[in-house]
């Protein structure tokens, strides 16, 4: 059965190539066959190599309703926390619907991961009863809904570091039990197969580390053992997917004091290994963090940094002390020139983000 009537199939192929990510749903629905197109990952390898993909910026932010009141009963904003996404091609915002029976916005301190075309959300904290979170859930932007996912196995942790492969697997390791001791266990979710695997521990404990997937490999960057209690490791170990086993541990991976918390980092599309870190735009050169440059004084913390097609992202706000659901800000920087333009819009107060390619 051909896919349009009186068309080359190749022909109808490069059509269903060309629409909008927000027409999936639709396409989806209207045959058997055009169903079946737009779900072949081949699909979106196509849409990739062709370049009519489309890039997202996906971000937990604050939404602030000044009548709810915190759970100490004192009269100031709470923040819910919700799914905004920033088409990069167009600039255009929109939010992702709410996940099912989650009234009271996303947890706090969920983790966000693109596989494929899911959005993966992964624990956090109870936004009402600050109590640590097991839950995965996953946005599909081939059907625009949402499935509960698998339960994280073990213990219940908070402040992990994850990561994924972007295609099917997405890695956790570290953080912290409901006990506030930190972990070195580590676990990895079968997206597609929505199944959770062991992976073997850590050498130390890391709780709030940093993670990123990079050249193969699962990287899990500082974080602190359980008496260290915030005095962050310069370390870093590395999970290699091939080999199912953890290199040996790098010792000084982090050229900063033990009581920094460590960078975001992000890797650039050549491999290239990047970090927003104490006002400093830091590269990895031959195993040695370069500066390149400096990030705008407004965006000094930082909560998100991203590349894609020679473009760093950075979201974040200044040097003073900021409270929950206050606004953020963001740049991007030409890698090229490392010349950086604001973003025209503010953010409501930004905890986590992912990019997604669909």
């Amino acid at each position: 059965m051909e896919l349009i009537p009186n068309l080359p199939d190749d022909v109808a192929r490069e059509c269903l190539l060309r629409t909008s990510y927000k027409q999936f749903p639709v396409i989806a629905s209207v045959c058997k066959g055009w169903n079946c197109e737009v779900s072949l990952s081949q699909f979106f390898q196509q849409r990739k190599a062709s370049g009519h993909s489309q890039e997202l910026l996906i971000l937990s932010q604050a939404r602030v309703d000044p009548d709810r009141e915190s759970g100490s009963g004192k009269n100031f904003a709470t923040p819910v926390y919700w799914l905004a996404v920033l088409e990069s091609g167009s600039g255009l915002w929109t939010e992702l619907p709410p996940i099912p029976g989650q009234s009271n916005g996303l947890p706090l301190f969920c983790r966000l991961v693109s596989v494929g075309s899911d959005l993966v959300v992964l624990g956090g904290l109870d936004p009402v009863t600050w109590q640590a979170s097991d839950s995965v859930f996953v946005f599909s932007f081939l059907t625009s809904k949402w499935r509960v996912g698998a339960a994280m196995p073990g213990v219940r942790r908070s402040f992990f570091g994850c990561a994924s492969d972007s295609d099917r697997t997405v890695l956790v390791a570290g953080g912290h039990d409901e006990e506030k001791q930190a972990l070195t266990s580590a676990i990895c979710y079968d997206v597609a197969e929505d199944k959770w695997a062991l992976l073997p521990d850590m050498a130390r404990e890391r709780d709030e580390c940093k993670a990123i997937f990079h050249a193969g490999r699962f990287h899990v960057i500082s974080g602190y053992a359980t008496e260290e209690q915030g005095r962050f490791s310069k370390t870093v170990e590395s999970f290699d997917v091939s080999t199912w086993q953890w290199g040996p541990q790098t010792e000084d991976f982090l050229d900063t004091g033990d009581t920094v918390s460590p960078p975001i980092c992000a890797a650039g599309e050549n491999g290239d290994l990047y970090a927003c870190w104490r006002g400093d735009l830091m590269m990895l050169r031959d195993d040695t963090w370069q500066k390149v440059g400096q990030i705008p004084a407004d965006v000094y913390n930082v909560a998100y940094v991203g590349v894609r097609s020679g473009n760093l992202i950075v979201i974040g706000n200044g040097k003073a002390l900021v409270g929950y659901g206050e606004a953020t800000v963001g740049y991007t920087c030409d890698l090229s020139s490392f010349r950086w333009v604001k973003l025209e819009t503010n953010f409501g107060h930004v905890q986590a983000g992912c990019f997604l390619e669909v």
